[in-house]
């Protein structure tokens, strides 16, 4: 297990690259790490990309973004419009994409879905980043859902009870489209913080978990 304390020696702007199938995947994923992050490393770049989108999604998307990102220097928030559900179908064109980003950043670190996650949209994320960035430090992410795919981290980032709290709340602000499903409450995103927090055995009981394959230190 390791316990990831965020001390970057960085000489220049961190670059951070995230990757969400939908449009609050990376904030349930990663939410309270970035602004954790950010707080730290304020002279960064961030290239936040969503592949899934619609108008309404789009618009609570970008609005979500710039809360998240309002601690960082410079940012890009990418939203695309690939079919919700139906990602391995579209795989040329998702490829494609994928290379283009690989032209537009090589980041320090890589925000994307568990390869194990149920989730086929996720599932098809992930493989496209690990064949897409192969030279990079890449943290996979994990969203509770219905499909009960939850495993073990090996990664976990320490968080304070005020970047949970404004993780949550911008979620819950923002994202009003998901309010009826059952799990899009308050009660699953603190839930899963405070289990991974036990399991880290976090000063704080709170953290976030990730799953990373591989490490060159």
């Amino acid at each position: 297990m390791l316990k990831m304390n965020l001390n970057i020696e960085t000489s220049r702007p961190l670059k951070v690259l995230c990757i969400g199938a939908h449009c609050d995947d990376i904030e349930i994923g990663c939410g309270g790490t970035l602004l954790k992050l950010f707080a730290t490393y304020p002279n960064s770049f961030c290239y936040w990309v969503i592949l899934c989108s619609t108008a309404e999604r789009e618009r609570e998307c970008r609005n979500s973004a710039e809360t998240f990102l309002a601690g960082v220097r410079e940012r890009e928030v990418a939203i695309n419009h690939f079919r919700d559900g139906y990602l391995p179908f579209q795989g040329t064109d998702l490829k494609d994409y994928f290379e283009s980003l690989k032209g537009d950043i090589s980041p320090d670190i890589v925000f994307t879905h568990h390869r194990h996650d149920l989730h086929q949209d996720h599932r098809m994320v992930a493989d496209l980043t690990w064949n897409t960035f192969r030279n990079h430090l890449i943290l996979e992410s994990e969203i509770p859902k219905y499909d009960g795919d939850l495993r073990s981290p090996n990664l976990f980032v320490e968080l304070d009870e005020s970047h949970c709290r404004q993780k949550i709340d911008h979620i819950l602000a923002y994202y009003k489209t998901q309010k009826t499903r059952t799990w899009f409450d308050e009660d699953t995103f603190w839930a899963l913080l405070r289990l991974r927090g036990l399991e880290a055995h976090s000063p704080t009981g709170l953290a976030e978990g990730f799953h990373v394959r591989k490490a060159l230190l």
